[in-house]
């Protein structure tokens, strides 16, 4: 995963006045707390921000006392309706620091024919990485499998340098056995009683 580089500028005021103007000015507040420091108060450039979190578990580089830190967002709060980040919350990490965190899971191929449906169990797998080295998401296949079938965390195969922050049994997907519309099952239930 590349890492995302955003100008940040300290922010010293606070409250709720002082977020709105930053907003209105196309900044995001944030604070970056992690590793024993005090959180540090910054202002984040909106729209930078909105395309960068567009990818999950962005790596982000942002400035703090002159030194660029690498960070991950850990809350993000947006505003109900139109879903603008209101606020964010980043976790500083180190190169080669393990950290747990969840990706998205895609399943790919086509399901045996029958019209079964594909239940995601788990839309995310959590797993332990390098802070710098986060897959941005898993892919599993699902070609030609039957209803019934499911697959468990194990049966994931995932990059190197990744290990499972779930229980190996735990299911992530499973298939689903088409159900007939109510009209087909009055069907087949009167020409059943027709035969009899």
């Amino acid at each position: 995963m590349s890492e995302i580089r955003l100008a940040a500028e300290t922010r010293s005021e606070f409250g709720k006045g002082a977020a709105r103007r930053a907003r209105r000015a196309g900044f995001v507040p944030g604070v970056v707390y992690g590793h024993g420091h005090a959180p540090v108060h910054l202002n984040l450039p909106g729209h930078d921000l909105m395309m960068a979190l567009k990818t999950p578990n962005a790596l982000l580089v942002v400035p703090i006392d002159g030194k660029d830190e690498y960070v991950l967002p850990k809350a993000v709060q947006r505003e109900a309706i139109k879903r603008t980040i209101e606020h964010v919350d980043l976790l500083l990490v180190k190169r080669g620091e393990k950290v747990t965190v969840e990706v998205p899971v895609h399943a790919e191929g086509e399901l045996a024919p029958g019209g079964n449906l594909l239940e995601h169990v788990l839309q995310a797998l959590p797993i332990e990485a390098e802070a710098t080295h986060l897959p941005e998401a898993v892919t599993v296949s699902v070609e030609g499998l039957e209803a019934g079938a499911s697959i468990h965390a194990k049966d994931i195969t995932l990059p190197a340098g990744v290990a499972l922050a779930v229980e190996a049994d735990a299911v992530v997907l499973q298939v689903i056995a088409a159900q007939a519309a109510p009209a087909e099952e009055e069907a087949v239930e009167a020409e059943a009683g027709a035969e009899a």
